[in-house]
């Protein structure tokens, strides 16, 4: 619910009446008026999705006024629970962790049509690839991301756009770890190997069991009576 801005706030001013007063007595002439009082608005929440891990949970902030179309196709996929029974295929130690799109056979789960890369918007509003922010895997076709994404484990400056040739592109952060990190340095850590003719790969899965959006912040709930 929208609140009142300032400019938009009343004065309400009780009734008052002068009674019959004797000649020596002045009337009270006074109003006793009331003010209305609003609270300060306040910024309109992030959403908050939570993956829960092998290795333990993982909670991620997203920016929809940034990069809408992203974080769009990014919680269509956790409302429909897709995540669940994917894993970390991609680790990539001192780099990244990437998952989202595999079975633990090494099979792709069927996704939607592709997303538009926006991270020339997001560079523009000051989204980079620095450890802890999260963003769209994809191919070699700059809009051609879909349901894979990656935390970045430390800045990765690389992954930012660069110019317009499509190899400089850039892929598109649209949010951030803001609990668990600890997490992802676990799965940073894990023993990799080559599978299915793929480096980089776990050599024990590391699954996403589930993606949960949360309903609230944490200031949103401390907030609350």
């Amino acid at each position: 619910m929208r609140l009142l801005s300032a400019s938009l706030l009343v004065l309400f001013a009780l009734p008052f009446a002068l009674r019959s007063q004797p000649a020596s007595s002045a009337p009270e002439l006074t109003p006793k008026i009331q003010v209305a009082t609003a609270e300060a608005p306040r910024a309109k929440s992030k959403p908050r999705v939570r993956l829960q891990t092998t290795f333990g949970p993982i909670v991620l902030e997203l920016e929809p006024e940034i990069t809408p179309k992203t974080v769009e196709n990014f919680l269509a996929y956790v409302k429909e629970g897709f995540y669940a029974g994917t894993i970390f295929h991609r680790v990539i130690r001192g780099s990244v962790v990437q998952g989202g799109g595999l079975k633990d056979d090494m099979t792709e789960k069927p996704a939607h049509p592709p997303v538009f890369n926006e991270a020339r918007i997001a560079l523009d509003a000051g989204l980079k690839n620095v450890a802890g922010s999260v963003a769209m895997a994809r191919g070699e076709n700059p809009h051609s991301a879909a349901a894979q994404f990656f935390i970045n484990v430390i800045d990765n400056p690389m992954f930012d756009p660069h110019g317009k040739a499509a190899e400089d592109y850039g892929y598109c952060v649209f949010g951030r770890v803001v609990e668990g990190m600890e997490t992802v340095t676990k799965i940073e850590k894990v023993q990799t190997v080559w599978r299915k003719g793929q480096p980089c790969v776990p050599e024990y899965p590391v699954r996403l069991k589930s993606a949960e959006l949360l309903s609230e912040t944490p200031a949103e709930a401390a907030g609350k009576p």
